[in-house]
């Protein structure tokens, strides 16, 4: 309201006007159910704004971005890992640091980042084919569909065991010359080209796939795993993060983590068989052993403790790098499908 008032001297003085005051809306579970409505309703509209093609070329683009940034982040953590893995060396966390100590006054700081390259050349195509095969697993096992609430929890463990699957199968042979340079000495193997043709050059073509069944048998928990419980958690969080980008980020971060720890859990005996595969022409008198024979060297070695050396360090490193993966997977998809709608 407004009006006149005279002062002291009988000028005349304006009061404010004051605007009416307006109805304060609360946070209640309703308004927030709402919101959630809102960013879900947001959500669809740029998925559908989008073709299959668009969808398959950001998640392609989001992965490879995602995947280089994690495992470049934990790479002397990782390198330090298999070392252990594929050693008689009992594993402490004073163990690996001097480990890490003495490649480092051995060989540089660069050393500590040996067999990155045979990384990046493997995890940027996984990554990219793995959270695309997701999201195309996920729109073929139909588990955003209404009415299928029953079994969508069923079908997401599916999708991401599928899509762990699909890109473990077309990348092994990367994977294994990785876990040749990461353990051998810098005058042993220069390049990720010579790993290629020691092994060919060895023991044939199929060596190249050498490890790949315990790698399958530990890929199916571990993705189906770690994609489930991102899926889930992620969609928990949406209700408070509709309208807080920083506290979005957070969440991913957080649900990453959280699936990394859980899908290591479910799958880690199964790495430490894989490496010792991987890496057994390293050690001639390994070279002939199966799965199941390697499996009982393991075990004659220390035991049960044998398959879960170095878990303590995946349990730093795992959240880590899953979580920052999946974050900035995320990160990177928004904002192509943005600047695409």
């Amino acid at each position: 309201m407004s009006g006149h008032v005279e002062n002291s001297l009988g000028t005349a003085i304006q009061l404010p006007i004051m605007a009416p005051i307006t109805k304060v809306h609360s946070l209640s579970p309703t308004s927030l159910k709402n919101d959630d409505n809102k960013a879900d309703a947001s959500a669809t509209y740029q998925e559908a704004s989008i073709t299959n093609s668009q969808r398959v070329f950001t998640s392609l683009a989001a992965g490879a971005i995602a995947g280089g940034v994690a495992k470049t982040a934990i790479a002397p953590l990782d390198r330090t890992k298999i070392k252990f893995q594929i050693s008689k060396q009992p594993f402490t966390a004073r163990a690996a640091i001097d480990s890490l100590v003495n490649d480092y006054k051995r060989d540089g700081l660069v050393s500590l980042w040996r067999g990155n390259s045979a990384t990046m050349v493997r995890i940027i195509p996984y990554a990219a084919i793995q959270f695309t095969a997701f999201e195309q697993w996920k729109r073929i096992l139909k588990v955003e569909e209404p009415g299928r609430e029953h079994d969508h929890k069923t079908r997401r463990f599916l999708a991401g065991a599928l899509a762990g699957i699909t890109s473990q199968s077309m990348t092994y042979p990367l994977d294994l010359a990785r876990a040749q340079m990461a353990v051998s000495q810098k005058d042993e193997i220069k390049n990720l080209r010579h790993v290629f043709i020691r092994i060919y050059e060895k023991e044939g073509i199929a060596s190249f796939y050498r490890g790949f069944t315990p790698t399958i048998l530990g890929v199916i928990p571990y993705a189906g795993v770690s994609f489930f419980f991102y899926d889930t958690l992620k969609n928990m969080f949406s209700v408070y993060t509709v309208h807080n980008p920083g506290l979005s980020a957070m969440s991913g971060l957080v649900s990453g983590a959280v699936a990394g720890m859980m899908g290591q859990a479910t799958s880690y005996p199964l790495d430490i068989v894989r490496r010792r595969m991987q890496t057994s022409t390293l050690n001639n008198n390994l070279n002939t052993l199966g799965v199941l024979q390697m499996t009982k060297k393991i075990y004659a070695e220390d035991g049960i403790r044998s398959f879960y050396k170095g878990l303590s360090m995946n349990w730093v490193k795992g959240p880590i790098a899953v979580g920052i993966s999946f974050a900035t997977y995320d990160l990177v998809k928004d904002t192509l499908r943005q600047i695409l709608c």
